[in-house]
């Protein structure tokens, strides 16, 4: 089989997951949160255009992980996924004097409604619910676990597809990378869980300036990480050549 064609039916794949886990959410969503989700969907269209390179693989990694795992948390399934879908396409739409690539923004589209609505089924599970351990935090952490796998895996999979690379050192590398930012999402999350019942959901415009210092965190850390990769790159090159 062809790249071409396998990314083709990656891409299908993956649309039809994001259909079926979608209608399924949909179907089981609870009580609608009309001003929260609204405020969320602002925040985390805002935060999908902070995007960072990652050295060493071909691809981004977006800053609205906190507000989706907020949506998953606080909202209906239904919520969550429209949430996500307005944020896949901002986060995809080109920037000026660019094209737009339909087959990366499909893809993007169902790997995140993919991602997002299994992680708000996992949270909001009945059988989680009936366990006697179990707590927000440890639903919150299983949920980011399964938008980490749901998100990183797919990615992962496409990028070794076109690239004729290993899946598994490709997710080993992007797995690498991301983690830490999926940690300090749930972790700003959990904070608002914690205050959310006091404060209400104006609490999700405080995390914005925490987003926008931790995005220009990461690009500095990444663009530091890339140059010394290319300086070890042109290092080796040249005492090849010596």
């Amino acid at each position: 089989m062809s790249d071409t064609r396998q990314i083709k039916t990656a891409i299908g794949a993956m649309m039809l997951a994001a259909i079926v886990t979608a209608g399924y959410a949909g179907w089981t969503s609870h009580t609608l949160h009309t001003y929260f989700a609204l405020s969320v969907l602002a925040l985390a269209a805002a935060t999908s255009r902070m995007k960072v390179k990652l050295p060493g693989i071909n691809g981004n990694m977006s800053l609205n992980l906190p507000f989706l795992l907020v949506a998953v948390a606080n909202l209906s399934a239904a919520e969550s996924v429209v949430i996500t879908c307005v944020s896949a396409a901002v986060q995809c739409w080109p920037r000026k004097n660019t094209n737009l690539n339909r087959s990366q923004m499909t893809f993007n589209l169902g790997m995140m409604v993919f991602a997002t609505a299994s992680a708000s089924q996992i949270f909001h599970a009945g059988w989680l619910k009936q366990l006697q351990w179990n707590s927000n935090t440890f639903a919150l952490n299983l949920g980011a676990c399964t938008l980490f796998l749901g998100q990183t895996v797919p990615v992962s999979g496409i990028v070794a597809i076109s690239e004729r690379k290993s899946i598994v050192q490709t997710w080993q590398t992007l797995a690498l990378l991301s983690f830490p930012h999926y940690v300090v999402s749930a972790g700003i999350t959990s904070m608002v869980l914690a205050v959310n019942a006091h404060i209400g959901w104006q609490l999700a415009l405080a995390v914005f300036p925490v987003m926008y210092v931790i995005h220009r965190s990461y690009k500095l850390y990444f663009s530091v990480m890339a140059n010394n990769m290319r300086f070890e790159m042109m290092t080796k090159a040249a005492g090849a050549g010596a």
